[in-house]
């Protein structure tokens, strides 16, 4: 028996196919076309906090920026307008949790003296060494200190503050980089006038007028 031809239409349908395979065509095989790249954020950086005016808002502050100390407790947030000055030239800044509670962080340029902590009786008065610094308990407050930088770093609570979130907010208390100057440092108002006097004539040597009045 003779084999059957292909029709010509068959094979020219045949070719096609084949040509259209050979055209580029992605395969399994073959990798995934390169994705476009990134385009880049229209949005502008924030910009960056001014060193002279955070010096400048030190010094209305009368601490210095590197005795600015930040940390963090969950639930608390700074207190407003309880940043400020402690001692010479030292910062204290406040944290509030808005149900009564509250932890205070400070520094100051006296470093706590080893032997000025004396240990107490449980669950009274008394002083203790933890983690490269000190636990101290006294009245109705109670403490983490350490040195560092040349100064006493104390995170300090009423004993309503349970001591593991003291102690955490202790650890996690460090200078503070520019952005967190610029957000706790107080900022300068616009300063006021001289306070007038109600003794002081309008007229003569401006000494105070002690005269009498009305009344006797």
């Amino acid at each position: 028996m003779r084999p059957r031809n292909t029709p010509p239409r068959l094979l020219l349908f045949a070719a096609g196919l084949a040509a259209l395979a050979g055209c580029g065509t992605v395969t399994a095989a073959d990798p995934p076309p390169a994705a476009p790249p990134a385009s880049v954020s229209s949005a502008s950086a924030a910009p960056a906090v001014d060193r002279a005016d955070l010096e400048a808002r030190a010094r209305y502050a009368q601490t210095r920026l590197e005795h600015v100390y930040v940390t963090g407790a969950e639930g608390y947030t700074p207190a407003p307008r309880s940043a400020g000055v402690v001692g010479d030239d030292g910062f204290q800044v406040t944290y509030v949790d808005g149900k009564g509670g509250e932890v205070t962080l400070s520094t100051e340029r006296r470093p706590f003296p080893a032997e000025e902590c004396v240990a107490g009786p449980p669950d009274g008065d008394g002083c203790e060494a933890e983690g490269g610094g000190w636990y101290r308990r006294s009245g109705d407050r109670h403490a983490y200190l350490r040195n560092e930088n040349g100064l006493r770093v104390e995170v300090a609570a009423p004993l309503t503050v349970p001591r593991d979130l003291l102690r955490r907010a202790a650890a996690g208390a460090h200078r503070a980089d520019d952005a967190e100057l610029d957000a706790v440092l107080p900022r300068a108002t616009a300063p006021a006038g001289p306070v007038e006097r109600g003794d002081l004539p309008p007229v003569g040597d401006g000494a105070p007028d002690n005269s009498v009045g009305t009344g006797g």
